[in-house]
């Protein structure tokens, strides 16, 4: 990488009788990229996806599902925290530019000095910058955040900043990490974003606490209004200090922004057809299909839109809680999963519109899928012989294709012939083993995932597996999923172009016994850990592809979860008073914040 501090390589020249001239260090970077150099220039005015000519003003009203308990973002509760509030209310010292896989661009800090082997990052803050209450950002309010998110933040930055030697502040407006031995390229960027809150305001007592006060941050909104599971009102901040931050043009537009808290989606779309939201994802096939056609659409209030970008496609899937003893063999798992018929459940269910997820990096360059394994990423796995299985080392392998009828025989023949290997057998109309016939609950929080998971239950039952489905509410739900108190479950695994140190909290040995990590599955294994590390550790794209295809195929060959479907483009429908920039975003996944940042109203 080119964006870094480095020393001058020849001395000026004197008389023989003159001293030589000190080195000199080169300019401090603009920008930090994971590979490679910034794809912007140092006098870049804006971030491409942005429009700096956008109207200021209006109000952006914003229907999400679910609902929150707390303002607090960071801690172990942040799980019910709302959202919207990260970018908004709380920054970083960088901000990401969604146009790169893995950049980053001043905002607080105003340039750094970063050595080519990164073990050591300066971070020189912008004077200007101050918090919503006009105090200013010191480098002792960025130790104060690292401490505090090191000893009680989320799992993720526990792990992060765990890695760290040291951090020291020389001056008031400038912090330097020592990252000596930790061999992980991302991890100065992920100190770049860390969010730098507030020493003089902010209750470390109660600070692993759901709360509703309301907190200062450094952004361009403060929260006026916040209404418990039901509402957050975010007002522009006049003094915000940033607005004329090139990573920051462009951006922030509406003047206040109402986030509105729906528990039913039902609800929540009749809102939007009413004319009382702005801008609705939707994620029903059922509605995108068949639901938009409404007075608002037809006579052009509103509009729809299905748009895509370059960014890969994660996947979803029934984990399997591999804590659990039925669950640890991996014959039963991938047994299990050749009983879920996408095929007939996007004929019946979905209008034909999902396409089946078949890598954790789909429709991108990451996904192993399709591909070879490539010499340099079996030099990567010989250490773990059979961590691959042949058929994903080959790229040959893909979820099980049904006949579409919901009752394909010839599939629950296979399932039953792998669990026979494994030691199952079918006495009557029980699957059982040594005798103990075979259950288990699939836990699930609202009636669209009630219902996959039903029709899941009723294919397994076929092979003599009894699996009870149970709502529960979303605090029960996120407080089950903290402490890893369920059989299976649905879990989202969100795909980026720069996988990296989110990976060790969802797939890392480590974490498998961290509470409110995302490690559902209980995953622990040397293979995962180790290219993990090596995805972290490249120098290269090149060298960062083989290790992440390779780290896919050892994901694939565990069979910790049944994979389900996506949908290749992103369905959205929006007011047509307010609008976006032409250019989208290459790698926004999704390709909009909730709330709108590049977004304004037409007549404010």
């Amino acid at each position: 990488m080119r964006n870094f501090l480095v020393l001058a390589a020849a001395l000026t020249l004197a008389a023989p009788s003159a001293p030589s001239a000190p080195p000199r260090a080169a300019e401090p970077a603009h920008g930090l990229a994971t590979h490679g150099a910034p794809a912007l220039p140092r006098d870049f005015d804006h971030f491409p996806y942005a429009d700096p000519q956008a109207k200021k003003g209006g109000r952006l009203r914003v229907g999400l599902p679910g609902t929150f308990d707390s303002l607090n973002p960071f801690n172990l509760k942040s799980g019910s925290a709302a959202q919207g509030l990260v970018g908004n209310v709380f920054q970083g010292m960088m901000a990401r530019s969604a146009d790169e896989p893995f950049t980053l661009y001043p905002l607080i800090a105003r340039s750094i000095d970063i050595d080519p082997a990164r073990t050591k990052i300066v971070f020189h803050l912008d004077p200007r910058a101050h918090f919503s209450d006009g105090e200013p950002i010191t480098s002792e309010d960025v130790l104060f955040s690292f401490d505090l998110l090191k000893g009680k933040g989320r799992p993720q930055q526990r792990i992060a900043y765990g890695l760290v030697k040291s951090i020291t502040a020389p001056d008031a407006h400038t912090v330097a990490y020592d990252l000596a031995g930790v061999d992980d390229r991302e991890l100065p960027l992920i100190l770049a974003i860390m969010p730098v809150l507030p020493k003089h305001a902010t209750d470390v007592e109660h600070f692993s606490d759901a709360t509703l006060a309301k907190p200062v941050g450094s952004g361009p909104y403060v929260i006026q209004d916040a209404q418990a599971g039901a509402r957050v009102l975010l007002k522009r901040d006049p003094n915000y200090w940033g607005a004329d931050v090139p990573s920051q043009r462009g951006f922030y537009n509406f003047d206040e922004i109402d986030i509105q808290y729906f528990r039913d989606g039902n609800s929540l779309f009749e809102a939007f057809k009413a004319g009382l939201v702005d801008f609705r994802e939707e994620t029903s096939t059922t509605r995108w299909s068949t639901g938009y056609d409404f007075p608002a659409l037809r006579d052009g209030r509103m509009a729809k839109e299905a748009l895509r970008n370059e960014s890969p496609k994660g996947l979803n899937g029934f984990v399997f809680n591999t804590r659990r003893a039925l669950f640890k063999d991996a014959r039963l798992r991938e047994a299990f999963g050749m009983m879920f018929d996408f095929e007939w459940i996007n004929a019946s269910y979905y209008a034909g519109l999902y396409t089946r997820t078949k890598s954790f990096f789909d429709e991108s360059e990451l996904s192993s899928s399709g591909r070879p394994a490539s010499e340099k990423e079996r030099k990567l796995l010989a250490p773990f012989p059979g961590a691959v299985r042949a058929d994903i080392m080959a790229g040959e392998w893909r979820p099980p294709v049904s006949d579409g009828s919901g009752r394909d025989r010839e599939m629950a023949k296979r399932a039953l012939a792998l669990l026979a290997d494994a030691g199952y057998r079918v006495e009557g109309d029980r699957l059982t083993k040594d005798g103990e016939p075979v259950s288990f609950e699939i836990m699930v929080k609202d009636r669209d995932q009630e219902r996959l998971a039903l029709s899941y239950a009723s294919s397994l039952s076929r092979i003599g597996v009894e699996a009870r489905v149970r709502l529960v509410d979303e605090v029960q739900y996120q407080r089950r999923r903290q402490k890893f108190d369920f059989d299976m479950m649905i879990g989202q695994y969100l795909a980026s172009a720069s996988p990296g140190n989110e990976q060790r909290m969802r797939w890392g040995s480590s974490s498998a016994t961290q509470e409110s990590s995302f490690n559902l599955a209980g995953a622990s294994s040397a293979a995962i850990d180790a290219l993990i590390a090596a995805l972290l550790a490249a120098q290269s794209q090149d060298d960062f592809v083989t290790a992440v295809r390779a780290y896919d195929r050892v994901l694939l060959s565990g069979f910790y979860l049944v994979p389900l479907f996506h949908a290749s483009e992103q369905w959205i429908a929006h007011s047509t008073d307010i609008a976006r920039p032409e250019r989208l975003p290459r790698y926004g996944a999704p390709l909009f914040g909730p709330t709108l940042e590049s977004w304004w109203r037409k007549n404010p």
